[in-house]
């Protein structure tokens, strides 16, 4: 069963993901926000699907109705319409953002998942999703973030997985990413991203089978000392 093996948090629920909003500039949360519920909404997607192909019509469905919204209005779904209101005018690329359903589709796959598909899976999901999280942040460009975003995905997918072996391919890759991608310090208003980075390399460093206590005083200490250092 394809459900069985992802497990993640609904929208709202991830207290490190709300702690890193809190430190963005209140002008973008909202924007913000709404790019971290499309990502919520493709994990549900993976985590409730228990037919690959049905999955797949699901994420295409998402991919094409968020495209759209780049040249047009948003159909009567409440995220399509919130991302349509608060990207609307913005930076944001919508084509990219539909292309973390293609990330997404990759864990669809049976298990264990191979190294193409772990690449596949990091690149369309958090690289992707870093890099239009740090465009509407900073207009700057950072080579470290989709590195960085690619790194965390894997991660993050690595502790709700429950195949151990996807799960240890997904660590051992994540890691020389993490490290390059925190080697040097990170521009402010990056940081926030930067935080979720900072976490992901703490928790690859320890390994699964050390509990991954997600809101724990000492990670949400980690993510401020990256705050204040960007390191």
């Amino acid at each position: 069963m394809v459900n069985a093996k992802f497990a993640t948090n609904r929208e709202g629920a991830d207290p490190e993901i709300q702690l890193a909003l809190a430190y963005v500039p209140a002008s973008k949360r909202s924007a913000m926000a709404a790019m971290w519920a499309l990502d919520a909404q493709f994990a549900g997607i993976v985590r409730s699907t228990t037919e690959p192909l049905i999955g797949e019509m699901r994420l295409t469905w998402w991919h094409d109705a968020v495209t759209a919204l780049g040249t047009g209005g948003a159909p009567d779904e409440p995220l399509l319409q919130r991302l349509s209101a608060v990207l609307g005018g913005t930076s944001a690329d919508f084509e990219a953002l539909a292309g973390m359903a293609d990330g997404w589709s990759a864990v669809l796959e049976p298990l264990p998942l191979d190294d193409l598909t772990l690449r596949h899976f990091a690149a369309g999901r958090g690289g992707a999703l870093f890099r239009q999280l740090g465009v509407l942040l900073d207009d700057r460009p950072f080579e470290a973030l989709t590195t960085a975003g690619e790194g965390w995905a894997l991660v993050d997918f690595a502790f709700r997985c429950s195949n151990r072996e996807t799960a240890e391919r997904a660590v051992a890759m994540a890691w020389s990413e993490l490290e390059s991608s925190l080697a040097h310090r990170w521009p402010k208003p990056l940081r926030p991203l930067g935080m979720l980075a900072a976490l992901a390399l703490r928790d690859a460093r320890g390994g699964l089978d050390t509990p991954r206590r997600q809101g724990a005083p000492a990670r949400l200490l980690r993510m401020m000392r990256h705050n204040l250092t960007g390191r």
